[in-house]
């Protein structure tokens, strides 16, 4: 226990508190955009206006996650720091991990637009066909994947073994989410693909 204590600090609330909005985020978006498909909530509120709903719900995740990520950063600086990489290591490999998730998260934003990226396909704004390019023909969930990314790398370049810990827990809730989401998805698209049969 005492080896542990020295890379985490158990006691520090700002660690749960940025665990429990990287939990919140995934969670509360997959609810919303669920009710959102079966009742129309958001869309009813902008008068019938399901992109303009989309572009709230777009506005509201981006928010919630740049508080996520001043809630991460918060987190590490309460963390024991514990040199992991030797130099010049220790700032090229967090450089080229953020740049690369970065590029995968701004590269999936443009190739979906904002509302195949702000989960548009749950207010009925489905895309014509599923996006084929870079980077979904590298990754299949290449903004999660960058995402992820970019949380090893904030904990290698402030020296913070308890974000790589973090990061692992990131990458399990994400896994968890796409276990909701891509099933779901898909049955959006298969119920369009019957409807088009149909007539």
């Amino acid at each position: 226990m005492d080896a542990f204590s020295t890379i985490v600090n158990v006691s520090a609330t700002s660690l749960y508190v940025s665990l429990l909005s990287i939990a919140f985020n995934p969670t509360a978006w997959n609810i919303v955009a669920r009710n959102e498909y079966r009742n129309k909530t958001i869309t009813r509120i902008f008068g019938g206006n399901a992109r303009y709903g989309c572009y709230f719900l777009a506005i509201m995740i981006f928010s919630f996650g740049m508080l996520r990520d001043h809630l991460y950063q918060r987190a590490l600086s309460d963390q024991p720091r514990v040199p992991m990489l030797s130099a010049p290591y220790d700032t090229l490999v967090p450089i080229v991990l953020f740049a690369i998730g970065q590029l995968f998260v701004v590269t999936s934003t443009w190739a979906l637009g904002i509302t195949g990226t702000f989960l548009g396909d749950y207010f009925g704004i489905l895309m014509d066909h599923r996006v084929q390019g870079f980077p979904f023909n590298v990754l299949r969930d290449p903004m999660y994947v960058g995402s992820t990314m970019c949380f090893i790398a904030t904990a290698l370049w402030y020296e913070r073994p308890a974000g790589l810990l973090v990061t692992l827990y990131v990458y399990i809730v994400y896994l968890i989410a796409l276990r909701f989401e891509g099933p779901f998805t898909d049955m959006i698209y298969s119920k369009r693909a019957s409807t088009k049969k149909a007539l």
